[in-house]
């Protein structure tokens, strides 16, 4: 076990001050954890554990919820993306599918606009999205017929195709036309969050 040796007596609050900087930056960087290191408080209370001391107990559990956090994005990476994408638009004519994935979305940082048909998604679009979920099937025509209209007005949004009517030609012919994703109706939170890991890597990888 490490032993760091300060006298605080000496200089008071200014030497104070100098000893929690540095233990708490040493703690935040991982570089002194629990169980590993004992300080000294001469005139006060001797050797003690860092985490003992009531002033640097936050700064453990900073750095541990920073360390849990990275095994769990290690673990399932797509409930963490990479937090390129910030805008989202839906274009889907069913209003509670547009406020479910509003919710699953907005919950999870991303700021949401939707719209329920072709020409209300057109005015939507110069607002340049990161990210379109499209449907196929609009009361005003096919979402298909749109993607040329979303490349010549904002070339830079991902478009993910969200429908009931996935047959492997649709799918293939998404793909030729650019898009990056497409998910079956119904869907579940975690085809959504998945799917958007996948376009949020592949739109770093691409800007890179």
């Amino acid at each position: 076990m490490a032993e760091l040796k300060y006298d605080v007596r000496r200089g008071a609050d200014t030497y104070r001050l100098i000893y929690y900087s540095r233990l708490k930056s040493w703690i935040l960087k991982g570089i002194i954890k629990r169980d590993e290191a004992l300080v000294w408080r001469s005139g006060l209370s001797g050797w003690r554990k860092p985490e003992d001391l009531e002033e640097l107990r936050p700064y453990f559990e900073q750095r541990e919820e920073k360390d849990l956090r990275s095994k769990r994005e290690e673990k399932h990476p797509y409930l963490f993306p990479k937090r390129r994408i910030r805008n989202i638009l839906i274009i889907d004519d069913e209003e509670d599918l547009c406020w479910l994935l509003s919710n699953i979305l907005q919950s999870r940082g991303y700021n949401i606009s939707t719209a329920n048909s072709i020409s209300d998604g057109m005015a939507c679009l110069k607002e340049m999205p990161d990210l379109l979920f499209l449907d196929l099937k609009l009361p005003d025509g096919d979402g298909m017929d749109l993607l040329p209209k979303i490349r010549e007005i904002t070339p830079q949004t991902l478009v993910v195709i969200i429908s009931a009517y996935g047959s492997e030609e649709k799918r293939g012919e998404a793909g030729g036309r650019g898009v990056c994703g497409f998910i079956d109706k119904p869907f579940t939170e975690g085809n959504v969050l998945e799917i958007i890991g996948q376009v949020s890597s592949e739109r770093v990888i691409s800007e890179q």
